[in-house]
């Protein structure tokens, strides 16, 4: 018997801040007559994090970025069909009008509390519990490792000249769409030239500059972590959403700093072209996840 084809799915605690604490989004289906999260289904090749952001857009119309992965839920639907869903909290950027429609006709926002009340299925309680129990986030920090630029060993002129190879323009390409999801106000980059095209493209889609910091370079000696730990809180500090490309050899004792495991490093070691969302509640870290491999 052929092994069954889960269904993955993706979807968000949306907040915006209000009187005596945050307000979150529930939406109501017509066709199942219940009261959720919104969420929906990957489509081929979709990674979830893009899947998420587009449903609660499609569902809510609210446009919403990404801070902190919650606990992702499964369960059977269908013919017997295992199905998980992937949900991050996410801060309410904008929001046009919603229309009602087949698929979702009303909205409400509402205190954490009167929504796990309404909330149809106790799944989706656990996954708001788990919002309910964070910190205030007040900035998040999306730091990634600069995409593919060949073998160092190749390359004839200085190390900090090496350029992407057209795999990782490729790659740039495909993080500038992912990053821009999480509405960076600043953008910053290691001194390198391969750091500095990796955020190319994301600069000029924002219309941002790209400052260079030199403690997210990777020197001959052992990076210090505390450093370049020091500057993401510093930036998490000043503005809500950072994008932060740096070298290998930077981003994993910095990160492993940050959550307190400087035993660990190697537990943090960075692929190019992937990297971590960190999510700050002031200079604390309130939530850390990996962003894979992209493009």
């Amino acid at each position: 018997m052929a092994a069954l084809t889960p269904v993955r799915a993706a979807g968000g605690v949306v907040w915006r801040p209000a009187a005596g604490g945050p307000s979150v989004c529930l939406v109501h289906r017509p066709r199942h007559d219940d009261w959720s999260l919104p969420k929906g289904k990957l489509t081929a090749g979709e990674p979830t994090l893009v899947a998420a952001v587009r449903e609660v857009l499609e569902e809510t119309a609210v446009r919403a970025a990404p801070q902190v992965r919650l606990p992702s839920v499964s369960y059977w639907v269908g013919e017997g069909l295992p199905k998980t869903v992937d949900y991050w909290s996410m801060r309410e950027l904008s929001a046009a009008e919603f229309t009602p429609n087949d698929e979702v006709d009303e909205l409400r926002w509402l205190p954490v509390t009167e929504a796990a009340r309404l909330l149809t299925y106790a799944h989706d309680g656990d996954v708001l519990r788990a919002f309910h129990a964070l910190p205030p986030v007040s900035a998040t920090v999306t730091l990634i490792r600069h995409a593919e630029a060949g073998d160092r060993r190749a390359w004839r002129g200085p190390d900090s000249a090496r350029p992407l190879e057209p795999e990782g323009k490729r790659q740039a390409a495909a993080l500038a769409n992912l990053l821009a999801l999480f509405a960076p106000e600043r953008l910053v980059s290691a001194s390198p030239r391969r750091c500095l095209q990796t955020l190319a493209q994301l600069a000029d889609r924002l219309d941002l500059p790209i400052e260079v910091d030199t403690a997210f370079d990777e020197t001959p000696a052992t990076p210090d972590g505390a450093t370049a730990a020091a500057h993401l809180v510093a930036r998490a500090r000043s503005a809500r959403s950072t994008v932060v490309c740096g070298q290998g050899g930077s981003i994993a004792p910095a990160v492993a700093h940050l959550l307190g495991d400087e035993q660990n490093v190697s537990r943090y070691h960075t692929p190019k072209a992937a990297g971590w969302l960190l999510a700050f509640a002031g200079a604390a870290v309130a939530g850390s996840d990996r962003l894979p491999l992209l493009g």
